[in-house]
């Protein structure tokens, strides 16, 4: 697939129509190939009802196109799926100031996976470390022969660690390298195939074999530079915003009730090509919170400063596990959809354009919350979600929208006068 450039300028003024077809064409696609694959939001009753239990139906969201995303010098077009209003237009805007600078600079750990193994009542514990460390490759090939279809991928066990937790309580990390999988399946194949060897080795009572999804050995780490002047607003010079921007991330920096909102602002970005891409999305939350706070203290994960040339420099590093392969993406018409959208060859580079949108999102925020405040744009967009609650439809949702945005009163009771008194004047 030959991709154009992700610069779509007026691509939010568009139908929805015309935007398949100037989507199609930058991806380069048959414009009828987008519309077969998002027809019931990708999923049919029959695959639901076989995907989990008790079902009655499916559940759809908002599919639509983060923009103006140049990650190491490559165009994407990246898969966002998110209810909230707002999320992918900011991102987007926050990622075409980031491409004046260079766009994001990504990189990305190899794709380990954590097996842990759990004993209780060790008799010895320094005795069980020692007697597991001194047998690691036999450990190690255990763990491969339980998981062969991935090792002939190139993937399989690649190393362990013992920790005693005290109290006669020892856990067996083996890590896994899960090439284009997400690999909870197969790491959890990998714990209980070696755990019977290790109680024989600990001589303690085997306890709970599971991933663990704090995978701080498959990090992601993105970096921009942004110049001032990209920054800059009607009423707010580059530099100023610049300034709002570090403040706002030492804040946040020194406090756990702002930074829990500030990595919030971050997984608004995370968990949309996530979802996209069916990836499990509470995994990636789990494990992104409890890297925050891995230091004694929860803190954010990306922070901002202001850098050379007075430039606003940004920097994230976040755990993300993510899968190509196996899953619901084998049968999610929408979520195969999504990456062949993004442009992806592997796993590690599928991490790494989510953790770019993570810090898009993240900018996008804080920019918002430097100037003007977060509601202003925020509002404007919601008033459209207003607007069809209140019974809007085609070309009245735009006009009842703008209306009382433009009034202040983005309420249902506010959106369903105006729209009673539009209906009234169309039908004089």
């Amino acid at each position: 697939m030959t991709q154009r450039s992700s610069r779509l300028p007026g691509f939010y003024k568009l139908s929805l129509e015309e935007r398949r077809c100037v989507a199609a064409d930058a991806l380069g696609v048959d414009v009828k190939e987008l519309e077969q694959a998002l027809q019931q939001g990708g999923l049919c009753c029959a695959k639901a009802d076989k995907s989990i239990e008790n079902v009655l139906g499916t559940y759809a969201l908002p599919f639509g196109l983060g923009l103006n995303v140049l990650m190491n010098g490559k165009e994407h077009l990246v898969p966002m799926v998110v209810e909230e209003p707002s999320v992918v237009a900011a991102a987007s805007n926050a990622a075409r100031m980031i491409r004046e600078g260079g766009g994001f600079q990504a990189e990305a750990d190899p794709p380990l996976m954590i097996a842990q193994v759990q004993f209780d009542q060790v008799p010895d514990a320094p005795l069980a470390l020692r007697r597991i460390e001194e047998d690691k490759a036999r450990i190690l090939a255990l763990a491969d022969e339980a998981v062969p279809n991935l090792v002939r991928r190139g993937g399989g066990a690649r190393d362990l660690e013992v920790r005693d937790l005290g109290d006669g309580m020892l856990v067996v990390h083996v890590h896994v390298d899960c090439q284009d999988a997400m690999g909870a399946n197969l790491v959890n194949t990998v714990a209980e195939h070696v755990a019977p060897h290790l109680a024989q080795l600990s001589q303690g009572q085997t306890g709970l074999r599971i991933l663990s999804n704090l995978c701080d050995r498959r990090c992601v780490r993105v970096r921009v530079a942004i110049p001032p002047l990209a920054l800059s607003t009607q009423d707010f010079s580059g530099e100023r915003v610049r300034d709002g921007i570090v403040r706002a991330s030492r804040f946040a920096e020194r406090d756990p009730y702002r930074a829990a909102t500030h990595n919030k602002g971050i997984l608004n970005g995370v968990d949309a090509v996530a979802l996209a891409t069916a990836n499990d999305w509470r995994a990636v939350e789990a494990g992104a919170h409890a890297y925050a706070a891995r230091n004694g203290q929860y803190a954010p994960l990306c922070v901002w400063r202001e850098g050379k040339e007075g430039r606003l420099e940004g920097y994230l590093e976040i755990p993300l596990a993510l899968g190509i392969v196996g899953g619901p993406a084998r049968v999610h018409n929408v979520a195969r959809l999504a990456l062949k959208v993004a442009g992806i060859a592997s796993s590690q580079e599928l991490a790494m354009l989510v953790g770019c949108m993570g810090v898009a999102s993240n900018l996008a925020a804080l920019r918002a919350l430097a100037t003007s405040g977060i509601q202003k744009g925020h509002m404007a967009l919601h008033a459209r979600s207003v607007a069809i609650a209140a019974g809007a439809e085609g070309a009245l949702v735009e006009r009842v929208a703008k209306e009382i945005h433009r009034d202040g009163h983005v309420t249902l009771d506010a959106a369903r006068s105006v729209l009673a008194r539009l209906q009234v004047a169309a039908n004089a």
